[in-house]
């Protein structure tokens, strides 16, 4: 998609365009001194749950998740909004209303936005924040020996496949809301804390999609632990059921050649590492000398981390 814009910019008459014309990343970052730089990003999407707030809500965390992949603080956002025309007052109300809250939860300020017409809901936030010049987070930050530690479960996208066919349990959305939800705030500050240099969150490319970002931009290989990897309760359930988004499927078919598979690793628990997420956790690369450390700290703020992999020497990921 991004194909026709390549040689418009030169990264060279942009020196202190830090992230943003190399490889890609969560978010742009523009170095304002010695000692600030601005992170940039911007993300909506249509409605994945049912209920107006709590779309909102998850459209806010999702798109303030790609300052905190970058380790940066953010400070202000805008909303994005294209509505039906004929959409009840108060449904688009809450959608603003949960994605204001969430937004205010985060510390940020939410000054105003952009709305238009369009025939189905789109929402979320164009959001601003600042980090430090040379302590920030990418995706080539990974080095070998480094552990790989991830913030939130995932199988998000087969419960939202499953509620669009209105086949999710209650209980089931509700625990996947409560997690799409959450901000990755403190899993960030904890990156920062521990001067973390690797990292990325874990969004609509899937988990093994973004780690291969991670992989090819740092030039390193990674393994994955089946068994050390969290899913949501229902998520097994669901893909036995073969209920995933359709973006699911299109990231396997892409990223499929780059990933090796232990036998015994069934259809089913493969394509769920291929499973398109919202608002999913941060994947870190946390050195070894820093991971007991980092692990009892995310104990103490309650962010949950689960150690689920490596980072490798070599050029593919394996999942044993």
């Amino acid at each position: 998609m991004l194909r026709p814009l390549q040689g418009l910019f030169n990264p060279a008459d942009f020196p202190d365009l830090l992230v943003g014309l190399g490889d890609p990343d969560d978010a742009a970052v523009w170095r304002l001194d010695d000692q600030r730089a601005l992170v940039a990003t911007t993300d909506f999407f249509t409605p994945v749950v049912d209920d107006p707030y709590d779309y909102g809500a998850i459209a806010a965390a999702n798109a303030l998740s790609d300052v905190y992949a970058m380790g940066g603080k953010p400070f202000l956002a805008l909303n994005m909004a294209a509505l039906p025309p004929d959409l009840p007052a108060e449904v688009s109300g809450e959608i603003l209303r949960g994605g204001a809250e969430k937004t205010r939860e985060a510390g940020v300020a939410l000054a105003g936005g952009h709305t238009i017409q369009d025939k189905e809901p789109k929402y979320g936030l164009m959001v601003l924040g600042f980090v430090h010049p040379e302590r920030y987070l990418t995706k080539g930050g990974a080095r070998p020996g480094d552990v790989l530690v991830l913030s939130k479960p995932l199988g998000f996208g087969t419960l939202t496949t499953a509620l669009k066919r209105g086949l999710a349990a209650a209980d089931d959305l509700a625990e996947g809301v409560d997690w799409m939800k959450r901000l990755n705030k403190a899993a960030s500050e904890l990156a920062v804390e521990f001067e973390l240099r690797g990292g990325t969150d874990i969004t609509g490319f899937s988990l093994l999609g973004h780690a291969w970002e991670m992989a090819q931009a740092s030039g390193v290989g990674l393994r994955f632990a089946y068994e050390r990897i969290p899913f949501i309760s229902c998520a097994r359930r669901y893909a036995d059921e073969w209920i995933f988004p359709g973006g699911s499927a299109d990231n396997r078919l892409y990223y499929s050649p780059f990933v090796r598979f232990a036998q015994g690793i069934d259809e089913a628990g493969q394509m769920l590492l291929f499973d398109a997420q919202t608002s999913g956790g941060l994947l870190l690369s946390v050195p070894p000398a820093k991971l007991d450390g980092f692990l009892e700290k995310a104990a103490q703020v309650g962010q949950p981390a689960w150690r689920v992999g490596e980072v490798l020497e070599g050029d593919y990921i394996q999942v044993v």
